[in-house]
């Protein structure tokens, strides 16, 4: 089996998906690793020392996607300005990809196509389940770890204020309001990091386990008002509301938000479309010089008004939609990365080959091309097919 790491193309990112350390691994496990030259220079990983684990450094990206039968990747899929074609254009029909695809966002329904049409096999990490046996494979996880961090640090580098209670010569200047919605682990994550920096904390989240998780960290719980039964799905992750009880939802968070400084989106659905849980309006009603950071954004945001890729200010309040802020934390991020995906990789190899088992729960979640088909049920939903 022959593993293509090609180097990433997206502005800005600078993770990699594999390290030296992982690199060797696989090649013990019997296969050929062919990594791009500086693929992993922004990660501050060398040629030097991907040769010295046993890889072969490719000058020309188009090589490594010709003689590759895995690629594996931090982002999808991209226009590729130096070979003037998309990275999809380089790969073959019955080639692996596994990469974070997030197949239900409108802006890669276009992209996923393609994969089909090509015939490309597309595995999306942030399908991974979490179940126990799937633990060590969730990059989704471990990127949110690193997204809830820098999030709020760069929420808190934005600000025209002091995070934390000041006391100086002229008096007290009072701390931040900072609330984070969806307290999952980068969720979790970013109110750890506020409280740290001195915010006062707010949390919401459908999930009473979740909340529950939030409170514990010192956090005021804002009430949805949604009932469990309808708020959980399997695994304990959130449900997709109906529409009426998404409108109950932003209802309620609508006076808490009026007052918040910092809003930290991490809502999520697995498989589906971000919940849209702050509209224009609300948006508008925050104090100016506020800050949103939208890191559900590679599934559509939580914000209405999230710009994906871009930071912007509306209504005089800053919206972030970096794509890729855990590649700001480009050593560690793809420390964690590059073992989450050895992982995948060496469950889903048998006899020297990566061989699909379409029963399997994991395979299941996180296939999304094959046979030129789109299989992903999430990406079906949101494409209407």
């Amino acid at each position: 089996m022959i593993i293509g790491i090609p180097r990433e193309i997206m502005h800005g990112e600078r993770r990699v998906s594999a390290t030296p350390e992982t690199v060797e691994k696989f090649v013990k496990d019997g296969a050929t690793v062919l990594v791009e030259k500086s693929a992993g220079e922004g990660a501050f990983y060398h040629d030097e020392q991907y040769a010295a684990s046993g890889a072969q450094i490719i000058e020309d990206v188009a090589v490594l996607y010709k003689k590759a039968d895995v690629v594996l990747k931090v982002k999808e899929p991209l226009f590729n300005a130096e070979k003037g074609c998309s990275e999809i254009d380089l790969m073959h029909a019955g080639q692996y990809l596994i990469t974070f695809i997030h197949p239900a966002s409108p802006i890669n329904h276009e992209m996923v196509k393609a994969m089909a049409l090509k015939g490309i096999i597309g595995l999306t990490l942030d399908g991974i389940p979490r179940i126990s046996r799937a633990q060590n494979m969730d990059a989704l996880t471990s990127m949110s770890t690193c997204a809830g961090y820098k999030g709020i640090l760069i929420a808190a580098d934005t600000l025209s204020k002091f995070m934390p209670q000041i006391f100086c010569a002229v008096g007290m200047i009072q701390p931040v309001n900072a609330m984070v919605i969806g307290t999952g682990v980068g969720g979790l994550q970013a109110l750890a990091t506020a409280k740290r920096l001195g915010a006062v904390i707010y949390a919401a989240d459908i999930r009473p386990d979740a909340a529950e998780q939030a409170k514990s960290l010192g956090a005021k719980i804002v009430e949805t008002g949604v009932p469990k039964e309808i708020a959980v799905g399997q695994g304990g992750y959130a449900n997709a509301l109906p529409e009426e009880w998404l409108l109950k939802e932003r209802a309620a968070l609508a006076e808490t938000v009026k007052n918040m400084d910092i809003i930290f989106c991490s809502a999520l659905v697995p498989s589906r479309l971000a919940p849209v849980l702050l509209t224009e309006e609300m948006v508008a009603s925050m104090r100016p010089g506020s800050v949103i950071v939208d890191i559900s954004i590679d599934q559509g945001g939580n914000c209405a008004i999230t710009t994906p890729g871009e930071t912007d200010v509306k209504h005089g309040i800053t919206v972030v939609g970096i794509k890729n802020i855990p590649g700001m934390l480009p050593t560690s991020s793809t420390w964690m990365f590059a073992h989450n995906i050895y992982n995948l990789v060496k469950f889903l190899t048998h006899d020297g080959e990566i061989k699909l088992d379409r029963k399997d729960e994991i395979v299941q979640k996180i296939l999304t091309t094959i046979d030129g088909k789109i299989v992903h049920a999430g990406a079906k939903e949101a494409m209407g097919i």
